[in-house]
């Protein structure tokens, strides 16, 4: 399991409830009077808190509510107060971050659809909870330009970020609603699906090893910025008025259970950096673009990440209709076996809507498959 690994000991930031009080960011983060306030726009009443959260998280752009929240110390912000640390740990795909969950290495995630329902339901629903939203859209199919037609996708060799990861599974369904067969285990199909880590699949489809992607964001903008893709389907176009989830936030159920304080505090750190995104959109860029050179040690170009950017769109609703419709593609593709309201319970929305509702902001529902 790949996975990068920083903890932010006592000494190194300020545990001050408001963000005037904290230690300044790096260079390339805003000015602290520009970031969100910390307090919150009500009282909450008093939950239990845990003394260290460790989340999980992508160093992309479909996770720019992580990075903004941890480029501007919003999470230590908000956990500072009730003298929580908090740890980060990235991985490059889903369904790593789920196993490092079961075993205990997690609390807390952002994280796609697809291995939220896989973590839930290979444990008949005991590991973890969906307990917000934070980014939508974000995902293209792109392809050699010579690959016109759904046709000329026979005997091809697509890749996917990981196995039964979120665009693993939409490749694979889409594929299998057109008519074209794929496997599993590398042969026997149609069409040949490599899951591929997402910096691999770049180089690959530059030497011409694989014939394009389905993949997120930024790396369907670097196949047809730096690598001459172009772009043969855009996921937005398969939902209804082009939203679908492709970030969540899940935490373990024994950690909800245990520290909802804590939970509760995650979400309002995340609340806080979706509001900034919104209000700051090209310093939000530069937030995102320090975080991600932090991770990856190097930022991505200017051209990739305003095209990437243009892809998504970020907010706490996590668009529960389009979770199930994913599970239902899961189920297409051969990846998932789920029997009637295997889902159900997956949600427990009660803390951020107690969140929202101390803000007066519109409450978000679980549309039946789960608590509200």
């Amino acid at each position: 399991m790949s996975r990068t690994r920083l903890t932010l000991v006592a000494g190194l930031v300020s545990l001050a409830v408001g963000l005037g009080a904290l230690a300044p960011a790096a260079s390339a983060a805003p000015a602290p009077a520009s970031r969100p306030n910390a307090a919150p726009a009500a009282a909450l009443p008093k939950l239990p808190t845990a003394p260290l959260v460790r989340i999980g998280f992508f160093a992309n752009v479909t996770h720019a509510p992580a990075l903004v929240a941890q480029q501007l110390r919003l999470f230590e912000a908000f956990l500072g107060k009730d003298g929580t640390k908090v740890e980060y740990v990235a991985f490059n795909a889903g369904p790593a971050a789920i196993e490092a969950m079961k075993g205990g290495a997690i609390d807390m995630s952002y994280i796609g659809p697809n291995p939220s329902i896989s973590g839930y339901t290979s444990t008949g629903g005991t590991l973890l909870r969906v307990v917000s939203g934070a980014t939508s859209g974000g995902a293209q199919f792109v392809v050699k330009p010579s690959i016109n037609t759904v046709a000329d996708l026979k005997g091809k060799k697509f890749a996917s970020p990981q196995l039964g990861n979120t665009q693993d599974v939409a490749l694979r369904s889409w594929l299998k609603d057109q008519g074209l067969k794929t496997s599993t285990t590398g042969g026997g199909g149609d069409v040949t699906i490599v899951p591929t880590d997402n910096a691999t699949s770049l180089t690959l489809f530059k030497k011409g090893d694989i014939d394009g992607a389905w993949l997120p964001e930024p790396w369907a903008s670097r196949l047809v910025l730096e690598a001459g893709a172009k772009v043969f389907l855009d996921e937005k176009s398969l939902w209804p008025n082009g939203q679908f989830v492709t970030t969540n936030i899940i935490a373990s159920q024994s950690f909800l259970n245990k520290y909802p304080g804590t939970v509760r505090s995650v979400l309002q750190a995340n609340n806080s950096a979706i509001k900034y995104i919104a209000a700051n959109v090209t310093k939000a860029k530069d937030v995102v673009q320090e975080q991600i050179t932090k991770w990856t040690g190097k930022p991505l170009p200017d051209a990739v990440i305003t095209r990437s950017w243009g892809n998504l769109s970020f907010t706490w609703n996590p668009l529960p209709a389009t979770l199930a419709k994913s599970a239902d593609d899961a189920v297409n593709a051969g990846l998932l076996t789920l029997g009637q309201n295997k889902l159900a319970g997956i949600y427990d929305l009660r803390l951020l809507n107690q969140v929202l509702a101390a803000a007066k902001a519109r409450p978000v529902t679980a549309n039946g498959l789960g608590r509200q």
